[in-house]
């Protein structure tokens, strides 16, 4: 008797494909740019790049300001969102707050009556202005339903006149030195810091941040499921805004003076710092970390041509070229994201 064996295709096992983490391909990009500019540092200038500390702590200090307004984009973008007013919010409570933090040492004071004030309020009317210019973003995108670009644009043009309006186009000096702390030193980048583990825990574990990845997700579900998303959007664009008035305040007191020509277009750096990080145009994906990386290697790459000589109108070239290449990576991931 013979017993016929059936001979089946052995099973082989399915290897799934481990990914990297998008924001330690970011870091690799940004050490590989580091590198090259050290390699170009010691053919153009026979000296380091990364080796300087003055030069080092300068970028970081520059990119703290643009990081601050960063984070409230990223959310903004998470959101399907776009936020250009970032840059005119912090020109405007740049003013604000400079206008109250005035010494009475200065003849020429704006408010003669409200100087050698306690640098927290200064600091607060700054927080408020940027606070209630994104109240303003969020509630017209809300309820009108007009696009994020249109009403952030229309902020954008509307603060950086009200910036100039309100001292007639003169900058305000001779600030408090209590005020002028909140710049000096490391301030800066520890205030940077804080708010980005802040943002980082709130994205990640709360469900400030549930929502808003539910929204940049699919907004119909998540209007579906409860979320009030009308709601949630004014709170997004408003910590928005708060971070761009938080970003002003830094801005003015590391100058020591208030200038209505202060952040312009740092809202593109911003969204472009947003972008490189990881952080995808349609909505629904990012993550602080990446931007916080994004915002360095931006740094980087502009403390970088100046150092081996690249002509200022080129690098702006060069930057934007970087934005539509960020833009276009995102795409080509999405697309196959969605074939997956």
């Amino acid at each position: 008797m013979t017993v016929l064996t059936e001979n089946k295709p052995a099973v082989t096992p399915v290897r799934l494909k481990r990914r990297m983490p998008t924001e330690l391909s970011i870091l690799m990009v940004l050490v590989g740019i580091a590198l090259v500019f050290e390699l170009f540092g010691w053919i153009v200038r026979d000296q380091s790049f990364l080796m300087n500390s003055q030069r080092l702590v300068l970028m970081i200090l520059q990119v703290s300001i643009i990081g601050l307004i960063a984070i409230g984009v990223t959310q903004v973008i998470i959101t399907t969102g776009i936020d250009l007013s970032s840059g005119s919010v912090l020109a405007l409570s740049a003013m604000v707050a400079a206008s109250l933090a005035q010494s009475s040492d200065f003849a020429r004071a704006v408010f003669p009556h409200l100087t050698d004030m306690p640098a927290w309020i200064p600091l607060v009317a700054g927080l408020g202005v940027g606070l209630l210019a994104g109240a303003i973003n969020g509630s017209i995108i809300a309820l009108t339903g007009i696009p994020p670009f249109i009403a952030t644009l229309g902020m954008m043009v509307s603060a950086r006149g009200l910036a100039r309006y309100y001292t007639s186009g003169q900058p305000i000096s001779m600030l408090t030195p209590q005020y002028t702390a909140i710049g000096q030193g490391a301030m800066p980048v520890i205030i940077f810091l804080v708010v980005a583990v802040i943002f980082h825990i709130a994205l990640r574990y709360t469900k400030y941040g549930k929502y808003t990845y539910a929204i940049g997700g699919n907004m119909q579900a998540a209007r579906t499921s409860g979320i009030n998303v009308k709601r949630h959007l004014v709170v997004v664009y408003s910590i928005a805004g708060l971070l761009a008035g938080l970003a002003g305040v830094v801005a003015s007191a590391r100058a020591a003076t208030g200038q209505a020509g202060m952040g312009v277009s740092y809202e593109l750096d911003a969204i472009a710092a947003t972008v490189i990080g990881g952080t995808s145009l349609v909505g629904g994906v990012g993550r602080i970390s990446g931007t916080v990386i994004g915002a360095l290697i931006l740094g980087v790459m502009a403390s970088g041509f100046t150092f081996v000589g690249v002509d200022a109108y080129l690098q702006d070239i060069i930057k934007g070229l970087i934005i539509v290449a960020a833009v276009v990576i995102d795409q080509w991931r999405n697309k196959r994201l969605i074939k997956r």
